[in-house]
């Protein structure tokens, strides 16, 4: 072994092997079985094959295993390693017990960072059996175990094994013990390094470190000092301090320059010990944070440890940069790890692609300050992270876990903890802390939630996301619940904050999964046995050809949903950053397809990455809309740009032009109808306002859907071009809609009456009203609520805790699927075959229809997608023809003052008076009576409850 290197021995490979789930094994039982390592029990096919292949609470483990096993295999340790200090490195593990030749050596329950063992007094030279006892069932605190996303079944899993790096390590008896090197918190451009080394350093050593710049093809030494060996002799088991002034250096390290260094320790002669960093300073000022001086917002990624193919995190940087740099196209700069912390390939691919991030304990729920055991384990688990990768420029913040209650002085003590420990880093209690009900407190450095104090039931003054469950807000939250516009923002709430806000879990927006696609993508330890339930019902309910409509009409929709919120964040002057929920599905708690990928990290179809981040990048362009929907009226629109960039946009010009989409709105002219210019004369970061945009002929556009498009002005081609547009629609000016009722019979009620002029050859629309739903109990029960969003999060979830908690149960759809846009119905009304912002009105006072009683081939015209659970063939407007009668019934009311609903509903009127009105579906008055009351089999649900209290 060379005298300046640490010598390692991997241990990658065949191991002997025993499953104990009795714990009735010993040391000196035979362990029969072979596994391979680096891996776990569920990636070497070991423990109780699936039995349940209904379970829809998440993906389903094929091999599950929950408690004690053996790993063993013989070592041979080589001459050249006596008297040397042996490591025995465990990258990844759950709580262990460690034996040498039957020999007990230690133990470890240290989930969040590595495990070390030094077992130098036990690896003499020669042959040796190491013998390691994981167990994944007992050892952590219980509350760890039903919560912490280092142990859900939802995403990882419990696995048990052995990951990432695993090797013995062969070291000079005098060596570096730890060190630690961060950028000081009072001067930015000064590398502070602290170290400590064993107790058996002589006078003659000699110790030099030596920063190094590895940027291009060359490295080279930017700074070097020798450490005075005297100085340190007398305190040798403390810790030493040195400082590098590297201000003669301008890089820096942040998303825009993820410059970086390496720090070469050594004791010459003896030991090596070589680390990266960055000089970084993130701080915040008032409401906002910044990175060097910079502005920083923070467009950040919900991530809950999602890696289907192998049910436990990645462990190899390569993985997270393919990771990290798919994000970071879809205009991600900062990730929350939600209640885990990654391991350390994740900081270095984020060290080197410019990404903020915040690691948490692994925890979720009550922090009793009276509970020794779960205090001390966590205070550890935190000061193991902060110590190990403390030094990676990317671990930038941190918090206590997610969503935590319990003793507020515990929290800050933690926190005041690891503040000691690590300054230069910004911390908070814990993801929203209390649901945000407890508003900030003192020791935190910024608040991540959903709210900023407690609010009044109907009351939207302290929100900082448009989405909620309705067990959790009036309505479901402001974008379900007020008229559709680009105005509307959060700053009642972060104006009253005194520290920078990140609106928590931002979107949460239910896409129908694309069976077909996803189903094929598992391939690994984990099977979507949930995802082929939901299937299997939905071709129960007779629409299985639809399967891949929903998918394509709920996730546009909620692509737009998610712009509409992100704007929000951005459009208040005092947000600091938003963490989405999510990019990527969330395939647990109940399995919630809220992604705009899937759970493998593939593309659903819905959206691109240009598209994306129009709205999602560190500078987007935003028009201030009253509404979007407008008849004999001037549009005005106030331009801002949230310019978080970095650089000055003062005199670029900003190109706007307003184009008609034709026919089928996916055609789009390429001709402006109206366009003009706006200059930034603004060089500040942030939230700045460029001019408004004042089109006074609206009344003279033909009605139709018209394209808003907004451009910065380029006259280099390298130059970055940022661009964002808006849907807005012309509508004709219509006094009353039912000025044109000709010969349809109008009704709210299908009584025998109704019936028998049916019969007789009329034509009529039903269109059912708040009065005919309390008077007939039979259909209301039959149908579902008005829902403008697709539904939040999971349907089954929330449907529990609203029936625990006498909150409203969510209506539960997922938006519109229209299956000729081109219907004459839809003449002046023009929309997509999915939901958009003119459906608003028709959508929230409507109450859909349950179709399952008829002929399951029959379709309406405008279908509501059900959720996964239901799956309700579900009218708002459909047609028959009823005896010599034709029939239109419109499940919505459109007496309304509102333009968009006025010219659907002469749109429907005007269309039952043609000749195009033939309805193809023939249905007796008697079928269609008891295909409307006869009671509807609904999927019985089994409760799950959320960890967080509501």
């Amino acid at each position: 072994m060379s005298a300046q290197s640490r010598t390692r021995l991997a241990l990658d490979g065949q191991w002997q092997f025993a499953l104990d789930p009795l714990g009735s094994l010993s040391i000196n039982s035979p362990f029969s079985d072979l596994v391979s390592l680096p891996g776990t029990t569920d990636t070497n096919r070991k423990g109780v094959a699936i039995k349940d292949t209904t379970e829809t609470t998440h993906l389903s483990r094929l091999f599950s295993y929950k408690g004690k096993a053996w790993y063993s295999r013989n070592i041979y340790i080589d001459k050249s390693w006596k008297n040397h200090t042996i490591i025995l490195h465990l990258e990844r593990t759950k709580t262990t017990t460690i034996f040498v030749d039957g020999k007990l050596c230690g133990g470890s329950n240290d989930v969040s960072t590595p495990q070390t063992f030094d077992l130098s007094k036990v690896l003499t030279p020669g042959q040796h059996t190491l013998t390691i006892l994981v167990d994944n069932g007992s050892g952590v605190p219980e509350q760890v175990y039903a919560s912490s996303h280092a142990y859900t079944e939802d995403t990882q899993t419990n696995w048990n094994g052995i990951i990432g790096q695993l090797y013995l390590e062969a070291i000079h008896p005098t060596h570096f013990t730890d060190l630690q090197v961060r950028t000081d918190i009072e001067h930015p451009t000064v590398a502070q390094v602290t170290f400590r080394c064993t107790p058996n350093l002589k006078r003659k050593d000699k110790i030099i470190f030596s920063v190094i710049d590895t940027d291009g093809d060359k490295e080279k030494i930017i700074a070097q000092k020798s450490f005075p060996i005297a100085s340190l002799l007398h305190e040798q088991d403390k810790d030493a301090t040195i400082h590098f002034d590297l201000s003669e250096t301008s890089k820096r390290w942040s998303e825009f320059h993820p410059n970086l260094f390496r720090l070469k320790a050594e004791i010459v002669g003896k030991d090596i010990y070589e680390t990266t960093f960055g000089l970084t300073k993130m701080e915040t000022r008032n409401h906002h944070f910044y990175v060097n001086d910079t502005l920083t917002f923070l467009r950040g990624k919900h991530d809950a440890c999602v890696w289907p193919q192998t049910g436990h995190v990645a462990m190899k940087t390569d993985d997270w940069k393919e990771y990290l740099t798919q994000l970071s196209t879809y205009g991600i700069n900062h990730i929350r790890f939600h209640s885990w912390c990654p391991p350390e390939a994740a900081f270095q691919a984020a060290d080197e692609l410019g990404i903020y991030l915040q690691p948490e304990l692994p925890f979720w729920g009550d922090f009793k300050a009276e509970d020794s055991t779960l205090m001390t384990f966590l205070l550890k688990e935190g000061k193991n992270i902060i110590r190990t990768y403390g030094h990676h420029p990317s671990f930038q913040m941190m918090a206590l876990g997610n969503e935590l209650w319990g003793s507020i002085e515990a929290m800050k003590q933690f926190v005041d903890t690891f503040r000691k420990m690590a300054p230069e880093k910004l911390y908070t209690f814990g993801s929203n802390f209390y649901l945000g009900y407890q508003g900030i407190k003192p020791g935190m450095d910024y608040f991540t939630t959903c709210r900023i104090g407690g609010e009044g039931w109907g009351n939207y003054n302290t929100h900082t996301r448009g989405s909620f469950a309705f067990a959790d807000v009036y309505d479901g939250g402001m974008l379900n619940h007020f008229y559709p516009n680009s105005t509307r923002n959060f700053d009642l709430a972060c104006d009253a904050a005194n520290v920078p806000v990140i609106s928590h879990e931002t979107g949460q927006f239910q896409t129908y999964p694309d069976f077909e696609t996803e189903i094929p993508e598992y391939k690994g330890v984990l099977y979507p046995y949930n995802m082929m339930t939901f299937q299997r019902r939905l071709q129960k309910a007779g629409l299985a050809d639809m399967a891949k409509a929903f998918h394509d009409a709920s996730g546009k929709w909620a692509v737009q949903l998610y712009k509409a919120d992100i704007e929000m964040d951005l459009r208040t002057k005092n947000m600091a950053g938003f963490q989405l929920l999510d990019i990527q599905d969330y395939p647990g708690q109940g399995s919630a397809y809220v992604g705009i990928l899937d759970a493998n990290m593939q593309t659903k179809g819905i959206t691109t990455q240009d598209e994306w981040k129009q709205w999602c990048y560190n500078t987007v362009i935003l028009a201030e809309l009253p509404k979007f929907c407008f008849s004999d009226e001037t549009i005005l629109a106030d331009i801002k740009i949230a310019n978080y960039s970095g650089a000055s946009l003062k005199g670029k010009n900003i190109l706007w032009g307003l184009s008609r989409k034709n026919g089928n709105t996916t055609n789009l002219s390429d001709t402006p109808i109206v366009q003009g210019q706006l200059t930034v004369n603004s060089d500040a970061q942030g939230l700045i306002s460029v001019g408004t945009i004042c089109i006074p002929q609206a009344k003279n556009l033909q009605s139709g859907r018209y394209s808003l498009t907004l451009t910065t002005a380029s006259s280099d081609n390298n130059e970055e071009v940022y661009r964002n547009n808006y849907s807005i629609w012309v509508y004709p000016s219509i006094d009353k809609a039912e000025a044109e009722k000709g010969k349809v019979l109008i009704t709210s009620t299908l009584n025998d009456a109704v019936a028998n002029k049916l019969k007789r050859g009329a034509v009529v629309l039903w269109m059912p009203d708040s009065t005919t739903f309390a008077n007939d109990s039979a259909l209301y029960k039959n149908t579902v609520g008005g829902l403008f969003l697709t539904d939040y999060w999971n349907w089954r979830m929330f449907k529990t805790i609203s029936e625990n908690n006498k909150k409203p149960v969510s209506p539960g759809t997922l938006g519109l699927y229209i299956a000729n846009p081109l219907h004459p119905i839809f003449t002046d009304f023009p929309t997509d075959s999915y939901t958009s912002w003119q459906w608003f009105d028709a959508t929230k006072n409507s109450r859909p229809l349950m179709l399952d009683n008829l002929d399951k081939k029959y379709r309406p015209i405008v279908q509501v997608i059900d959720n996964i659970e239901r799956n309700h063939r579900l009218g708002l407007i459909f047609e028959f023809q009823v005896g010599k009668g034709k029939l239109m019934v419109c499940m919505t009311n459109l007496r309304s003052k509102l333009p968009e609903t006025k010219a659907l509903y002469r749109g429907i009127l005007r269309y039952m008076n043609s000749d195009a009105f033939a309805p193809a579906t023939q249905i007796s008055w008697e079928e269609l009576k008891k295909g409307l009351t006869d009671n509807v089999d609904e999927n019985q649900l089994k409760e799950l409850n959320n960890i967080s209290q509501y």
